[in-house]
């Protein structure tokens, strides 16, 4: 598979829904995180990213004007020892839990499956981060069968330093929304500060579809973390 620029991937699909971007610094001394998430309707877009101990929490931007927070109010982040635990739902517990219990992070998703949005039956994606390598999956419908469901794992224990994956919840923008297909899409790690790969995925998105930004920078043999949140709608200060 040849790398790709992910900012250049982002910037070409207007709607790849929510987002996982993980890799490892051209350095190696270094792991990348990004979740994002974007919205079509009103109540999607009516969110922020807060922080949350040492992960983060989506909340109502203006909680009046809050329809359903069943399938959009979760914690996208959380940290368990030293891992660490990106999702796009309420899966982000159910690893948690299965961790807590001495369990495995496909343990826990096998107990689980794609979002209850028809037609659209979006998937839920996953992560994990440990030292110098990470995992991901994927939980969809198959074929856009509410009877049956994929569950596919991807391991990167060894994987390279300067280069990532990323993996989104929509191949495209549609009605109904077509799922992800395939691996997560492999990418070549620009050699850049932090700072600047956070606003360059920020900028990345889809100007009108997206909704909220989280980074995280993870030193490998410290485990010492930065972190940048990226919110469209900005409260005020009171």
């Amino acid at each position: 598979m040849k790398a790709v620029n992910v900012f250049d991937y982002l910037k070409e699909n207007e709607y790849p829904g929510r987002g996982i971007v993980i890799g490892k610094t051209p350095c190696g001394k270094k792991i990348r995180i990004g979740y994002f998430i974007m919205g079509r309707s009103e109540n999607s877009r009516n969110r922020i990213f807060t922080e949350e101990g040492k992960g983060i929490r989506t909340e109502a931007f203006d909680p009046s004007k809050m329809v359903d927070p069943s399938l959009i109010i979760y914690s996208p982040v959380r940290v368990y020892e030293d891992t660490t635990i990106v999702t796009n739902g309420d899966q982000t517990d159910t690893v948690y839990d299965y961790l807590a219990e001495g369990k495995s992070f496909e343990d826990a998703l096998r107990t689980r499956t794609f979002e209850p949005d028809a037609p659209n039956y979006t998937p839920r994606i996953s992560a994990v981060v440990k030292g110098a390598g990470y995992s991901m999956s994927i939980l969809k419908s198959a074929d856009g069968d509410p009877a049956s469901a994929y569950r596919q794992f991807f391991d990167y224990a060894d994987e390279l330093p300067g280069f990532g994956h990323v993996i989104h919840t929509y191949r495209e923008n549609g009605n109904p929304i077509p799922s992800f297909e395939g691996e997560p899409v492999l990418f070549e790690m620009v050699k850049e500060p932090f700072d600047a790969f956070s606003d360059h995925l920020w900028e990345a998105l889809n100007e009108d579809n997206k909704v909220s930004l989280f980074t995280r920078s993870i030193n490998i043999e410290t485990g010492e973390t930065e972190t940048r949140i990226y919110n469209k709608n900005v409260k005020e200060a009171e």
